[in-house]
């Protein structure tokens, strides 16, 4: 029997690690279920999120991205993978940048289309992104058009009369996936797991603002569209590790002033009485409670931006000896 794989995509601070964390903790039976996490980035912070909640076995790729530089690391791991642990199925959570065509494609290769198969790949879209869609290219063109499930997030950061017409927009761009409007990618999991033929079609017609309220559309032919990898779409990434205190206040100050083109700032951050986990996107921030009080450990990813610059404010904050 093949192992099922199953896509999660998205663009940066889409909700991808939320969901991923919500399918794991589900009733699902994991005990043959392995998450492959991939991090743009020197800093596995994604992995660390998933592991405070999830029985599954966690795997990580770093400093790279999975559908370009790490497309070899890919093929090779899912081999040991398949090896070692015999996995009924396996989660990929590409990084932001990835383009998901790229690893369809590379599930297509010899070492490996024997033994897996690809059985859904799920797309998460920041309703806040939608309206400046054309500033993130093909790469965010292509995990529309590649997705057999596409979840519509926050869109209690819009206006509930805009929904229907947002709707019919991403429905336009997409490759045919159903599109499931969702709060903070709150989905039944039956939907994530079921094969996409077992999937009824969803009438959207009356919708109406609800935390979880399905939008119609059947599985049909995904359109191609030519792989860009993240190195040439511009995007840099780095990261900061320190194990002195920062200061709140100006760390908070630190934030505001930082480019749009600084995309992500995502890790916890240690203040004087606590330590917090930061999703820094697009100049908002979401703080959560973080057991480990031992360091910051923050990963950025950003478009034009210059590290040492970024670097050199954030070192600022630190408190002084």
């Amino acid at each position: 029997m093949k192992t099922k794989i199953y896509i999660v995509t998205g663009f940066l601070g889409s909700g991808k690690t939320t969901l991923v964390k919500r399918i794991l903790t589900s009733s699902q039976d994991l005990s043959k279920t392995i998450v492959l996490v991939n991090e743009f980035g020197k800093v596995g912070i994604d992995s660390d999120l998933i592991k405070h909640t999830a029985t599954a076995n966690i795997v990580e790729l770093t400093s790279g991205c999975i559908c370009c530089s790490l497309k070899t690391d890919m093929i090779q791991t899912l081999q040991i993978l398949r090896y070692d642990y015999s996995p009924e199925q396996i989660v990929i959570e590409a990084t932001g940048v990835a383009d998901p065509l790229s690893i369809i494609e590379a599930l297509g290769d010899r070492m490996l289309s024997s033994h897996f198969c690809l059985e859904k790949t799920i797309t998460v879209v920041d309703i806040d992104f939608w309206e400046a869609r054309e500033a993130f290219g093909s790469v965010f063109k292509s995990q529309l058009r590649q997705a057999d499930i596409i979840l519509l997030n926050k869109i209690d950061t819009i206006d509930s009369p805009d929904i229907p017409s947002v709707l019919k927009e991403i429905k336009a761009e997409s490759g045919g996936g159903i599109i499931i409007p969702t709060l903070h990618c709150n989905v039944d999991p039956d939907i994530f797991w079921s094969h996409p033929d077992q999937k009824k079609a969803l009438e959207t017609k009356n919708f109406n603002f609800h935390p979880y309220d399905p939008a119609n559309d059947v599985y049909s032919p995904k359109n191609s569209e030519a792989a860009q990898t993240a190195k040439d779409a511009g995007f840099i990434t780095f990261s900061f590790e320190n194990t002195q205190v920062l200061d709140e206040k100006k760390f908070l100050e630190f934030l505001k002033v930082q480019p749009l083109e600084l995309f992500r700032i995502k890790g916890p951050v240690k203040f004087s009485d606590k330590t917090r986990m930061l999703n820094y996107v697009g100049g908002k921030s979401d703080w959560q409670k973080w057991p480990d009080k031992i360091t910051t450990c923050l990963a950025f990813i950003g478009w034009g931006v210059i590290e040492e610059q970024i670097i050199e404010q954030l070192t600022r904050c630190l408190v002084k000896a």
